[in-house]
């Protein structure tokens, strides 16, 4: 298993054209033209981190996922003007999301609305929370805030004997499942392998 880096995701980011995949403003434009009623993924962000979350989305799209992410579907939500109707907006599209992904990085520890999004998903939701550490190189290993340690952990790693890669859900390094099994069967999706 392998956490997502910060270079990983930056340079996700960075990247202009791919050959195999779209570019991030044809993304982009993509998001701001749904109307999407329905996502697999809340990724819950510090606004800091907007190039990681940039990276970050790219990645969990390639990987087949449809994200919300507030500033780039929402595009007329007021960040500088945060109000109730704000609240009342994600509260909205988080009801619309299969799970809530919590992007661990240095600066999630100081957003005021992350520990908010997570209490209300979790409160709401069928316990598909998740965290996804985003590490500063591949080896260190994820230590989150006290709390984080309820849910369990993502990461990317490719699926055996493939050369595809998939987002995995993580208990411990031995108990694990494919992501999109978990969003269907919940905890009985993570097994014990050894």
């Amino acid at each position: 298993m392998a956490l997502l880096t910060e270079s990983e995701v930056r340079s996700a980011a960075r990247q202009t054209h791919d050959r195999l995949y779209e570019s991030y403003d044809q993304v982009l434009a993509k998001a701001a033209r749904t109307t999407e009623d329905h996502f697999s993924i809340f990724l819950s962000h510090s606004i800091k981190d907007a190039e990681i979350v940039r990276g970050a989305h790219i990645l969990l799209t390639r990987l087949g996922y449809s994200v919300y992410v507030d500033w780039i579907v929402d595009r007329d939500l007021d960040r500088e003007e945060v109000s109730p109707e704000t609240a009342i907006q994600l509260r909205g599209r988080m009801r619309q999301c299969d799970s809530l992904l919590y992007m661990s990085t240095q600066n999630s520890i100081s957003s005021k609305w992350m520990p908010w999004e997570l209490g209300f998903f979790d409160g709401y939701s069928n316990g598909r929370v998740a965290i996804l550490p985003i590490t500063r190189s591949q080896r260190d290993e994820f230590e989150g805030q006290e709390y984080l340690g309820v849910y369990p952990y993502v990461d990317v790693a490719e699926i055996r004997n493939t050369q595809r890669r998939a987002l995995w859900v993580n208990r411990s390094t031995n108990r694990y499942g494919l992501f999109g099994n978990w969003l269907k069967e919940g905890d009985r999706a993570i097994t014990k392998r050894s």
